[in-house]
């Protein structure tokens, strides 16, 4: 629809000008209004169709020109909308839409969409920074953010530092208050002009895939905002929310809810969905608030909404909107992701539609990050009590495909920074976090970190000011980001660790029941079964001498990871580069190894023909 929708510059009869298009069904009438016309109604009418779209040329409009659709409602009321289908609009607290020529940008980034068109990513090492753009890094010249080209070229030499595959950001939807970071969207077609213009996102993009970087949007089909300018009561009626408050206003957010059961709305959302891949080349969709979407009574009391026509809970409409959603964009777009933020235990988010399932390739699991966040909250001492809450993950964890998250949900409200959340002194604090990040990385699943959590930064994400990169240089800090590279490029090299992330046969507990140490330990193998990595995590700050770890061969164990390494601000307690094994039978296996376990510490050990030095640190 945004191909024929919206403003587009074209010539009629040798003049240039824009056409224009919108939907409108129940206005008796709509006008351009721009600085052409002195943003009067009245001087340019649009010609109405039997499907309610209003259409014209205006000659003299060309590319940067502002503009808005002036209505007159079936009551007489006049009122101006921008345009839903915008390619741009001006800058906050302005709200007029800008007419804008996408084409024409050169784009670099052929091979990187041919391999993304041949990459089954399943089986493939996904580490994501999620990344709120107006906050990561500001200027200071006295501007208020940067451009997306400038945070592209920073931007990139950093994940490729700290070893990331892929960035996420937080919506660059165009939207009105900041302090929605995006989600509550105005524009499902304009990236936000804070950082610059359309061309300007494509650039950032663009630079991404050169550097072998993916890109991920964050997209928010599942509300927006009430503004006076925006979608609400586009035409003087419900028009693309719902009529009824029970199913058309969304009571936590204080905004409106689409109307999923009308062809027109759905159109509107899938070409947005379609949009951003098709002229923007996005890698893929997380798509925001899913849950939300699933259930007529998410967030409600009883009366406060409508079943189903089948009396149930499920909205119907929805479901079959998101199951079409990607089902096109997977035929369209081989190789790019969708994500779902689901919250509950729906069943078969991340499955094939054609086996009764969603379709998304993925699902954030929010019980791992709930559980896991709860148990580290514990003082160790009473850690022992809750043994169940991490080890409870493994019950579940392939029945979707789940990526891991540490977003930014989790470092605001008053819930406090990652290293604020840590119990312990401040020795433990670090420690404990380094654990934390040791145990995300090794479990099955893509991985996610929002930004900031690399730097340990103390305060809690405020989306007003840039990351408290001045703790760069101050030892503890540096370790976390150290190790944070190092456990992005170790389980981007070790198939053991990424391989099987979706699959039983990849994951297997040597020790989940030793509650009284609070010791873990796991294998992790390759679809190659000969590959393999034994982990063993701490989550005491009691040292553990000589412990003994059944492993599934005999041979050397290198110590490829150490949380504990003087290097990540540890203590250095380890076991000396590896150990060998002995013939010594230990749960359930015939033979085992002895380690020395350190304090709220996380060991990698990986089986090597050839005892060898340990390997030098992408960091150092």
């Amino acid at each position: 629809m945004y191909q024929s929708m919206g403003a587009h510059p074209d010539e009629v009869n040798g003049i240039a000008g824009t056409r224009f298009a919108v939907w409108a069904p129940n206005a008796q009438e709509v006008c351009i209004v721009c600085d052409q016309n002195h943003w009067k109604h009245g001087e340019f009418y649009l010609n109405s169709s039997d499907a309610g779209v209003w259409s014209g040329f205006m000659p003299g409009v060309s590319s940067g020109d502002a503009y808005k659709f002036s209505l007159r409602g079936q009551n007489g009321e006049f009122f101006e909308k921008c345009d839903p289908y915008a390619f741009y609009s001006e800058l906050r607290p302005k709200t007029a839409s800008i007419v804008y020529d996408l084409e024409n940008y050169p784009w670099q980034d052929e091979q990187w969409i041919q391999k993304r068109a041949e990459t089954q990513w399943h089986d493939q090492p996904i580490t994501i920074y999620e990344v709120h753009l107006g906050s990561w890094k500001r200027p200071k010249d006295g501007r208020q953010f940067f451009t997306y080209r400038e945070l592209a070229k920073q931007l990139v030499e950093y994940v490729q530092q700290m070893g990331y595959t892929h960035i996420q950001l937080m919506p660059i939807t165009e939207h009105p208050f900041d302090g929605s970071w995006g989600y509550q969207t105005t524009g499902y077609f304009a990236p936000t002009s804070r950082f610059g213009s359309p061309h300007d996102l494509m650039y950032f993009v663009d630079y991404c895939h050169q550097a072998g970087i993916g890109v991920l949007f964050d997209w928010v089909p599942g509300h927006f905002p009430t503004d006076g300018h925006s979608l609400g009561r586009f035409d003087g009626t419900c028009l693309y929310e719902h009529a009824d408050p029970r199913k058309g206003f969304h009571p936590d957010w204080g905004t409106y809810i689409f109307n999923y059961g009308r062809n027109e709305i759905r159109d509107f959302l899938l070409s947005s969905a379609h949009f951003w891949i098709d002229k923007y080349h996005f890698d893929g969709l997380r798509v925001d608030a899913v849950a939300s979407m699933l259930y007529l009574d998410y967030s409600r009391k009883e009366g406060e909404w409508l079943p189903n026509p089948q009396g149930g809970r499920e909205n119907l409409e929805a479901i079959q909107f998101l199951k079409d959603a990607n089902i096109s964009l997977h035929g369209e777009y081989p190789g790019i992701l969708t994500i779902a933020e689901e919250s509950t235990s729906w069943g078969g988010v991340s499955h094939p539609v054609y086996n009764g399932g969603l379709g998304f390739n993925m699902k954030w699991d929010m019980g791992w990050m709930n559980d896991t966040l709860r148990y580290m909250h514990f003082d160790p001492i009473y850690r022992s009590h809750h043994q169940g809450e991490l080890s409870f993950r493994m019950i579940y964890a392939f029945t979707e495909n789940f990526v891991l998250p540490l977003s930014h949900d989790e470092v605001v409200h008053g819930k406090r920074a990652l290293i604020s959340q840590m119990p312990g002194d401040l020795w433990q604090q670090f420690a404990n976090l380094r654990l934390l990040y040791g145990y995300q990385y090794t479990m099955p699943g893509k991985k996610l970190l929002f930004m900031g959590g690399e730097l340990a930064q103390w305060e809690e994400w405020n989306h007003d000011q840039e990351l408290d990169w001045k703790l760069i240089g101050l030892e503890k800090h540096d370790g976390i980001r150290r190790l944070i590279g190092d456990l992005n490029h170790l389980y981007r090299s070790e198939k053991a660790l990424y391989e099987t992330d979706f699959t039983p046969e990849g994951f297997a507990w040597i020790q989940c029941d030793d509650s009284k140490n609070s010791v873990f330990a796991f294998q992790r193998t390759a679809t190659d079964t000969e590959e393999h990595v034994i982990v063993v995590a701490n989550f005491t700050p009691v040292p553990r001498d000589g412990y003994r770890i059944g492993v599934p061969k005999p041979g050397f164990y290198h110590e490829i990871i150490n949380s504990d390494a003087k290097i990540y601000g540890g203590s250095n307690m380890g076991n000396a580069g590896g150990v060998y094994s002995e013939k010594i039978s230990s749960h359930g296996m015939s033979h085992s190894i002895t380690l020395n376990l350190p304090p709220l510490g996380l060991l990698i050990m990986k089986p090597v023909s050839t005892p060898q030095k340990p390997a030098k640190k992408i960091a150092e």
